[in-house]
């Protein structure tokens, strides 16, 4: 995938209220599941016990767990866009998340991704995303997300 590559925050500026490049699909496989439990300590069923959830969940599958379609998106964002001047990022936080539709194991997902605004931020920018998170074949995404990121050069 390409990537939009800036050479240093002021260039971004260009990018605030646009849309960014459509991320690739990846696939959510029951080890990612799985890894995320085990990293949270979130071992309910129908996220680790596939026979149990083949059996009693609506879906006849494990699901991911919402936080993991959440944790992903610095990752996700990053594979976007590049600012080669940017010595450090940190995940600023989260200002609204929602999880409208579960994500079956295997299923297929990509970013959708705006940059909402860009404020100065001591020696840096604080960038805030709409973030929705796709899932391939269903009208409903997994997550939608008000993300900020803070860059520094």
């Amino acid at each position: 995938m390409n990537k939009l590559v800036f050479s240093n925050l002021n260039e971004l500026t260009e990018l605030e209220g646009k849309q960014l490049l459509v991320g690739e699909w990846y696939t959510v496989t029951q080890q990612m599941i799985n890894d995320f439990a085990n990293a949270t300590h979130d071992k309910q069923w129908i996220h680790v016990d596939e026979e149990k959830a083949k059996k009693y969940s609506p879906t006849k599958t494990t699901i991911a767990h919402g936080f993991m379609s959440v944790s992903m998106l610095s990752e996700l964002i990053s594979n976007l866009f590049e600012v080669k001047s940017v010595k450090m990022a940190l995940n600023y936080g989260l200002n609204k998340v929602r999880f409208p539709n579960s994500v079956p194991v295997n299923s297929k997902l990509r970013l959708l991704s705006s940059i909402k605004q860009i404020e100065e931020f001591q020696n840096g920018k604080k960038l805030t995303f709409d973030c929705v998170i796709e899932i391939k074949g269903q009208e409903k995404p997994a997550c939608v997300a008000e993300f900020i990121f803070v860059l520094f050069e």
